[in-house]
């Protein structure tokens, strides 16, 4: 139980740019992992992002895959998940989202609330995950606070609680007072070291002494109307994912994120049940469970390796031990099960409920897949989305054929993208929910696996699986729309609609079939 209570697994989702890397970046560094920040591969400081490691990452500056990372706070164990906020890879962001108690949204102060933000939002209130709100970059001219607050709570549909609060913004920032622990912390622009904190009673002349009278006026006047205002904070009501609190700062300038932990880890769940869809799986179960959410191919490109992330549901998790993958029936056995820190990782003998264990893959795992110690169980809840971009992947290169055919399968094992081949022509199309996955495939597919790839455009408008109870209207159908049924990695039938109103008249006409927009049914 010591163990459960003292695990904190959280992922932290924004829209692109907001400073979710950066923000990871500076709980690294107050958990002693890193020394100094952007400094993990220290050759002369390189600085980039600790948790974007990938070659493609490092160029474009944007998160493609989530990174998992862990580290000891205090008396807390601490798992960070860093998702991708571009809406592309929102699939990988919506998967990872079901490996974890909590989260922390982090929201640019001058943009406020965002597309991406809002539809991660959606998947949030769907699970019932508590939610803290971080409003990144005061030191950069933004919006009224009370005006963000408003807009927090109108946009993301959540009752919002500022546990910090800022003095003044842009180039006159002069620091955050910190509700929940009544101290005020001074601003001081330094991406390496912390700042300083004061205990100062808020109606003594020192706060004048400290931040000027304008601003001390003003600092009185904002806590005297956010207490009218807001009820008092109540750890219930966040835990239920009513409230979500607020905090104030700037992660480039490492300013605001250490309150921000320190309240986290006080607050924040430790590891919850999960519901099976036989039943509900509790923490403190003396056996082991899991589920595969998300695969990883190449995290080193030298050993082709593929990584499998198992996020540990209750009991313990002990290497060498025999589990049994629930979809195969197959009992497996791990010699080197890893916990990660981004791309470096080491070898751990066990793991508890709520940690994230790397398994070897090599094409064993499909993402979803449970282990147990022998109990049929199936956690359900990862979809793969129906893709609305289709292209034919043809062989650019004769000569490396098997590496691409290799290639294209590790990367679907990620679910990346989805394949499909056509029952017409026999070509494979490859199916993804954002443009952005087409060039991360093909660069990935030439420089981690030295296979290139050409793209062919097709136009079709969305890919439906289906099924039905009615075999003799089935076959109907199939040989009605021969041109356009495809057939997916399991070999289910997949209907290729080529437009909107081309899918309703199917529809109609064939109403025994069962049309699914998810890989889940």
């Amino acid at each position: 139980m010591n163990e459960i209570e003292r695990r904190r697994t959280f992922a932290i989702i924004s829209h692109p740019d907001a400073g979710k890397t950066t923000l990871t970046e500076k709980l690294l560094l107050f958990g002693g992992q890193i020394q100094v920040a952007g400094a993990v591969k220290n050759n002369k400081i390189k600085k980039t992002a600790t948790s974007d490691w990938m070659e493609i990452e490092k160029q474009r500056g944007i998160s493609v895959t989530t990174s998992v990372m862990e580290f000891d706070y205090g008396d807390y164990k601490v798992n960070i998940l860093d998702t991708p906020g571009h809406q592309d890879f929102a699939e990988d962001t919506f998967r990872t989202l079901t490996a974890v108690d909590s989260a922390i949204i982090v929201v640019d102060s001058a943009k406020g609330v965002e597309t991406q933000t809002r539809k991660l939002m959606t998947v949030c209130r769907m699970r019932k995950t508590p939610v803290i709100i971080f409003v990144n970059k005061m030191d950069r001219e933004g919006k009224d606070p009370f005006d963000l607050l408003d807009e927090l709570e109108e946009e993301l549909q959540i009752k919002v609680r500022p546990l910090s609060w800022p003095i003044n913004q842009g180039p006159r920032f002069k620091g955050v007072y910190n509700i929940y622990e009544q101290q005020l912390n001074l601003f001081a622009p330094d991406k390496q070291k912390v700042t300083e904190k004061i205990t100062v009673d808020i109606n003594s002349s020192e706060l004048e002494a400290n931040v000027g009278e304008a601003d001390a006026r003003q600092l009185r006047d904002d806590l005297e109307l956010i207490d009218g205002v807001y009820p008092a904070f109540s750890q219930e009501d966040y835990l239920a994912a009513e409230v979500a609190p607020v905090f104030f700062g700037s992660a480039l300038n490492n300013f605001g994120v250490k309150e921000l932990l320190d309240c986290f880890v006080r607050i924040a769940p430790s590891p919850q049940p999960v519901q099976a869809v036989e039943r509900l799986v509790r923490p403190e179960e003396s056996k082991f469970t899991g589920f595969i959410f998300k695969i990883t191919a190449n995290i080193d490109p030298n050993h082709r390796s593929c990584v499998a992330f198992c996020k540990v549901c209750s009991g313990k998790f002990v290497r060498n031990a025999p589990y049994l993958l629930v979809r195969q029936g197959k009992t497996l056995r791990f010699s080197s099960p890893t916990q990660f820190m981004a791309q470096r990782k080491s070898t751990i003998d066990e793991a508890w409920a709520g940690d994230i264990v790397g398994l070897p893959a090599s094409g064993t795992f499909k993402i979803g897949d449970t282990l147990t110690e022998g109990e049929n169980l199936h956690f359900r809840g990862l979809p793969s989305f129906s893709p609305e971009l289709f292209k034919y992947i043809e062989n650019a290169d004769p000569m490396k054929t098997k590496q691409l055919h290799k290639g294209i399968e590790q990367l679907m094992d990620e679910g990346v993208a989805q394949m499909f081949v056509n029952q017409f022509n026999g070509r494979t199309l490859i199916g993804t929910v954002g443009q952005l996955q087409f060039e991360v495939i093909q660069y990935r597919l030439e420089h981690e696996y030295g296979a290139k790839c050409r793209w062919e455009p097709v136009s079709l408008y969305k890919a439906c699986w289906i099924e039905s109870d009615n075999e003799t209207e089935l076959e109907a159908f199939k040989r009605r729309k021969y041109q356009y049924m495809a057939s997916d990695r399991e070999g289910r039938d997949v209907f290729l609609a080529d437009s909107a109103y081309v899918l309703q008249m199917a529809r109609q006409d064939f109403e025994h079939i069962r049309f699914h927009f998810t890989s889940e049914f």
